[in-house]
């Protein structure tokens, strides 16, 4: 495949506001190790903690409601692994060292993922051209779903506001057992294999040694091991994903795409209207940045601002980095928005109904 010609930032001036915030960030909240040893506590604890709640598949499963609790338990656990720990490593944030977060990743194959490909799409792709048309594939994954002004209309998108609710709760399933071995080894649309030259053979036998390894101790273990019917234990598998998938979701429509989301395009040379940081302001939300549950279980996604800003810093920093983001925010008179997360997920299927009625699009000049 032919590669791809990268969108262009404006050039930061010298008295780009981000160069000053980087300053003060540096100096005040950075310089505070306690909250390095906390997010490295809290990942190796949520490690413990997710294989603590398989034994309890194993020991426990035997009797029904609590085969379905331990499951549902494991697949909250993994989404909030994925969301704090792995993405922090995913952007060297965990651990201090590289190759310490490097080593951490290879534990992301046992929930069946593969870090090469995600870090890739997901740093390479999204963190690079956020909300940008025919770049960032965090956001556009397939037809299904309509969400880029550019994207084609399709008569069925009229309901993907009502069809969403029932395939978002699929979304870790698609993850792990579709999209990969599309990104991998699809064609049409593939834009990771657009920004890299080859992928590793070894990656390719990493990818279908992790989907193994992954089927085999969440579902053909406690098939083998437990006296459940083979069809019990895949009903709390299923349970497993889908929970974790509307845990996760919420983080992942909350943030980029919600009625009021920005995309913007590139000119025919390729340029951006914007400098990096000031796109980043632009494309990104907060959401429930005062709750401490909701940090908790969301790590750099509540302050997300924050994250695009700082993806090399652990999410244990954000909340004390986004006060200074406000600072700045209102100096420079750019914007920053946070809101409760009903009201993000609210405003996100708003959007899908806008987004697909072609009566909207003409009216929006979308096409």
């Amino acid at each position: 495949m032919e590669k791809l010609k990268r969108p262009v930032y404006v050039k930061s001036g010298t008295d780009d506001f981000f160069k000053k915030m980087r300053l003060e960030v540096n100096e005040t909240v950075l310089k505070n190790s306690s909250y390095y040893v906390l997010n490295v506590v809290k990942s190796l604890g949520l490690l413990v903690v997710f294989f603590l709640f398989y034994s309890g598949i194993l020991l426990f499963g035997n009797q029904t409601s609590l085969l379905f609790l331990f499951y549902i338990l494991c697949g909250i656990t993994m989404i909030v692994l994925f969301i704090n720990a792995f993405h922090d490593a995913a952007h060297g944030a965990l651990f201090k060292k590289s190759k310490h977060n490097n080593w951490f990743l290879y534990v992301l194959e046992l929930f069946g993922s593969n870090h090469w490909l995600w870090m890739r799409r997901h740093i390479g792709l999204h963190h690079a051209y956020p909300n940008v048309p025919d770049w960032d594939i965090d956001i556009k994954q397939s037809d299904i779903i309509r969400i880029f002004p550019n994207s084609p209309h399709f008569n069925y998108h009229r309901y993907q506001h009502i069809y969403m609710w029932f395939i978002y709760p699929l979304y870790s399933l698609n993850w792990i057992y579709i999209r990969d071995f599309k990104d991998f080894f699809g064609k049409k649309n593939n834009y990771v294999k657009k920004i890299v030259d080859k992928i590793p053979r070894q990656e390719i036998y990493r990818l279908f040694a992790a989907k193994i390894t992954n089927l085999a101790y969440l579902l053909f273990v406690p098939m083998l091991l437990l006296k459940q019917p083979w069809y019990t234990v895949l009903l709390a598998w299923l349970a497993m994903h889908m929970s974790g998938s509307v845990l996760g979701v919420v983080a992942l429509v909350s943030t980029h795409v919600d009625e009021d989301a920005h995309f913007p395009e590139t000119d025919q040379e390729g340029n951006l209207s914007d400098t990096w940081a000031v796109h980043q302001m632009i494309v990104t939300k907060d959401f429930s940045t005062e709750s401490k549950l909701a940090n908790f279980l969301y790590g750099g996604f509540t302050h997300h601002v924050a994250h695009h800003l700082f993806p090399n810093v652990g999410h244990t920093y954000y909340p004390y980095i986004t006060p200074i983001i406000k600072k700045y925010a209102e100096e420079y008179n750019l914007p920053y928005t946070s809101y409760p997360f009903y009201h993000a997920v609210r405003s996100h299927f708003r959007m899908l109904k806008n987004k697909g009625v072609k009566e909207n699009i003409l009216r929006m000049g979308e096409i």
